[in-house]
């Protein structure tokens, strides 16, 4: 029985660790600091499209729900088909792909146009292209976060999630920034009288990261890990025996962590145009919204070290912990800033409770996601867990509407009611991730693809036959040298 659950966990037998499969350390390959940051670099940065893309775009249009709903459900798409690809066919060409439907279908959406100018044809074309274009963010996920993670193992031990929560969790943060100061911008340049134009210009700069990125990744290689673990036949059974437990903890947390962070970030522009004066411009709502989202950087920043400093694992739970503390510090005082004159108040009391899930799940969610699976299986592993976190996302877009409304008439309540439920739901959170989840030290992707090594050869499974064709090609050379 105690075996049974020690496999169940994601853990082999205490005599089977030692089964090694590496000739040499990642960080031991003869290569120069940027040969060895630029892949972190190129792999991760892309999610700046996620946070970019699927910033604020439609807060203030008759259209948030339908087009933000179906963006969320292309990304679901993408992290699910990506993930199988990614493992399957290729770490680079999975990226290199979902960088090109970026760059087409970014362009399409700020070109989108309905027959004979119909404005319902208009937004039905809009949806179709945000589908496809979260498709493209969705592959961001499984084939660029992965390939980051284990780009970081050829990196000083010590410096390795800092370094992968830099290039996925700050990027995506950074673009929700830009998400909120763009759309002011284009409102100054163009006007309140023209914001037809200033919505397809913000839609039409969303092309330039992946165009920035594009180059990059043609040049890229297949990750080292990647290339000495692949998967040439896949055990199912086995596999989900092996991880069917720890990727649904990781899931739900992810899960959770959407359902709250992508929904307030989603309403935070309708509660600063409630908290305004009835007649401030709209490029000033734009411009608290900046202002809020940027409280999200030093959080995933000061996240990213802490990361190092104590663990994956405990960082989250000290973020996600702190986070529900001040949230319900906020719903105690959300009457007192439930009105014009403390609009600033509101930004900051509720800039740190953003900050803080940026030191907790943000940044560490997906760094376990990438870390507690086998190389092999990482890209579905971390797809399904990504997935789960968008679904969750989708879900609160539509749960928090009916959290406000069960307030009535009450506006102090509407306001108090997100917290209470967004609060309890950190504190939950961090207890599932106590309890739980491993911690992630700084070799646990070598450590755990020996693990998972050990488990198939336990069960029979042929291991010499994973790897891809590059690392037989190299092995076979080396052996007949």
């Amino acid at each position: 029985m105690e075996n049974e659950k020690t496999i169940a966990e994601g853990y082999a037998p205490e005599q089977d660790r030692r089964v090694s499969i590496h000739a040499a350390p990642l960080d031991a390959t003869p290569k120069t600091r940027w040969e060895r940051s630029w892949p972190t670099i190129a792999c991760g940065a892309g999610l700046f499209s996620d946070g970019y893309l699927n910033g604020d775009e439609y807060s203030n249009s008759s259209a948030q729900s339908n087009v933000t709903s179906i963006a969320f459900a292309g990304t679901v798409v993408g992290q699910l088909a990506f993930g199988y690809l990614s493992d399957h066919w290729s770490r680079r060409h999975s990226l290199l792909l979902s960088t090109i439907i970026l760059i087409i279908f970014a362009a399409l959406g700020a070109g989108s146009y309905g027959a004979g100018g119909s404005v319902g044809g208009l937004f039905a074309a809009l949806t179709a292209y945000r589908f496809l274009l979260g498709i493209g963010i969705g592959g961001e996920y499984p084939a660029g976060s992965v390939a980051c993670a284990e780009a970081t193992g050829e990196l000083k031990r010590g410096h390795r999630n800092r370094w992968f929560i830099c290039f996925t969790n700050l990027a995506i943060d950074v673009g929700f920034v830009v998400a909120s100061l763009v759309p002011m911008i284009m409102v100054l340049i163009f006007s309140e009288n023209h914001l037809r134009a200033a919505w397809r210009m913000c839609l039409g700069l969303g092309v330039i990261p992946p165009l920035s990125l594009l180059y990059l990744r043609i040049k890229l290689q297949e990750p080292e890990e990647y290339n000495r673990n692949k998967m040439n036949h896949y055990p199912y059974w086995l596999i989900l025996k092996f991880y069917w437990f720890r990727l649904s903890v990781v899931a739900l947390i992810w899960f959770i962590y959407d359902f709250s962070s992508y929904s307030f970030g989603i309403y935070s522009s309708s509660w600063l145009a409630f908290l305004l004066p009835a007649t401030a411009p709209l490029w000033k709502t734009f411009g608290w919204n900046t202002v809020i989202n940027l409280f999200y950087c030093p959080g995933a920043v000061a996240g990213a070290f802490l990361s190092d400093l104590i663990g994956a694992k405990y960082c989250l739970v000290l973020g996600v912990w702190l986070q529900g503390i001040v949230g319900f510090i906020m719903t105690a005082l959300y009457g007192h800033l439930d009105h014009p004159g403390q609009v600033g108040g509101f930004v900051v009391v509720y800039g740190i409770f953003l900050a803080l899930g940026e030191v907790g799940p943000g940044d560490n969610i997906g760094l376990l996601a990438s870390k507690t699976s086998a190389t092999s299986v990482r890209g579905m592993y971390y797809g399904i867990a990504a997935a789960c976190g968008k679904i969750g996302a989708f879900v609160g877009n539509y749960v928090f509407p009916s959290i406000i409304k069960a307030a009535g008439d009450n506006v102090i309540k509407q306001g108090q009611y997100p917290f209470y439920v967004s609060s309890a739901l950190c504190i939950f959170s961090g207890l599932i991730a106590l309890v739980f989840l491993p911690n992630v030290g700084q070799d646990t992707i070598t450590e755990e693809d020996e693990r998972f090594r050990a488990y198939l050869i336990e069960h029979g499974y042929d291991v010499s036959t994973m790897g891809t064709k590059k690392f037989h090609e190299e092995k076979a050379l080396a052996n007949s040298a």
